[in-house]
């Protein structure tokens, strides 16, 4: 996602980034590492959030740290960037995600789950629901990491998309 956003569409270097459900702050760490103006990682987690900003630290980066919800997050940025909540346990959590992003951002990318039917829904929802369009989708795999309680496996790999969406 990075490499992406920083040297095929120059969306990362010199631009103001939020990393919205930052986590532990990779994606946020990266950008501000790879160049950006500005980074600020929001999330939820106070733990993980006190995580990332210790991981940026270690690295040497600037990241200005949000504990709360995204919806409380007002201003304009060049690009965000995020993980959002696949939507498998609480339903509809990454359109969450996207319609705040695209409100704060003319550029934005996101990862969800992969699938014909998740991608036409996503699709959908962008273009007709939230004025955006979606100039690249790229397929991948995630490893996702026993996290979480309803975790049964000590991993899991996910078949991911990574979109590229731009305000119009």
């Amino acid at each position: 996602l990075l490499y992406m956003a920083t040297y095929t569409f120059n969306d990362i270097i010199n631009k103001t980034v939020c990393d919205l459900g930052c986590g532990s702050g990779i994606l946020s760490i990266g950008s501000a590492y790879l160049g950006a103006e500005e980074v600020v990682g929001v999330d939820l987690d106070k733990s993980a959030v006190l995580t990332a900003k210790r991981n940026a630290e270690e690295i040497g980066v600037k990241v200005d740290w949000i504990v709360g919800d995204i919806e409380l997050i007002r201003g304009k940025f060049d690009t965000i960037i995020q993980n959002p909540p696949f939507g498998v346990k609480k339903h509809g959590a990454d359109l969450k995600f996207l319609q705040k992003a695209l409100s704060l951002a003319k550029v934005v990318y996101s990862i969800h789950k992969s699938g014909i039917k998740n991608r036409r829904f996503i699709e959908k929802t962008v273009t007709k629901d939230l004025g955006g369009k979606i100039t690249t989708i790229v397929e991948t795999n995630l490893v996702i990491p026993h996290l979480f309680n309803f975790h049964k496996k000590p991993k899991y790999k996910v078949k991911v998309d990574i979109y590229r969406v731009v305000k119009e």
